[in-house]
Formats: structure tokens, sequence, C-alpha cells
């Protein structure tokens, strides 16, 4: 049972990235019309950066389709988790309506993380 969460979790955790990462090139989504004008002026300022938005797009794209298959879950999980912590603090800082979300996706992430603890160990383990 917990295998079937976990994959219909990280299924649809990967597709959100995906589709975000693919928004950051094509711009099919509108931005919502009650963004705060903090997070406008943000969203501006991020967008003045030519490289930047098709760059957090290309390791959202890259992140969610690790991230939905199984056997590289782990690596997905460690590409989204810079992301993630950014979305978690401007939902923090800009945009407290879409904290819930996003702690939401915060905590799935941390989930996969710990799940996968162990592939982890290597990279931090000294070699003697």
């Amino acid at each position: 049972m917990k295998t079937k969460i976990m994959f219909v979790l990280s299924l649809l955790f990967g597709l959100m990235f995906v589709n975000a990462g693919l928004n950051k090139f094509f711009q099919y989504l509108p931005l919502p019309d009650d963004l705060p004008e903090s997070m406008l002026k943000v969203t501006e300022a991020f967008t003045t950066i030519g490289w930047l938005m098709p760059l957090v797009g290309l390791f959202e794209v890259i992140g969610g389709i690790l991230f939905i298959i199984p056997k590289t879950r782990a690596l997905g999980a460690i590409v989204i988790l810079p992301i993630m912590v950014g979305i978690l603090l401007t939902s923090i800082v800009h945009v407290p309506s879409g904290l819930p979300l996003a702690a939401t996706l915060f905590l799935i992430n941390l989930w996969v993380i710990v799940e996968h603890r162990a592939k982890y160990v290597p990279l931090i383990t000294p070699k003697s």
C-alpha cells in the first residue's frame, strides 16, 4: 500500500513540476489575477534576467521526470529540493495563500528523500 501511495504522489508531483517547467518555456498558463503586488515585482525581476526562468524550467522538467521514475526518484528529489525551498520561501514571504500547497509538496519531497536516504549515504561518507 505504501509503495502505491508513493507512486501516485510521485507521479502527480513529477507531472506538476514537468508542467511548471514547460510553462517557463511556452508560457501557456496565465498569471493569476489575484497575485500580490510584491509577487508581481518578483516575477518581473526574474523574467528580466533572460536566462534564469528557462534554467529553472529545465531543472523542473528534468527533476520532474526523474521523480516519476522509481529508479531515479532519489536523484529527482535532490534536483527539485532547491526549487522546492524557493517555492516554499516565496509562499511564506509573498503569497501566504499558496503556503498549504507549497508545504504539502515540500513534505512529499522530504518523504521521498527520507525513504531513499540510504542512497545518499555514499555521497556524504568520507572514503578512507
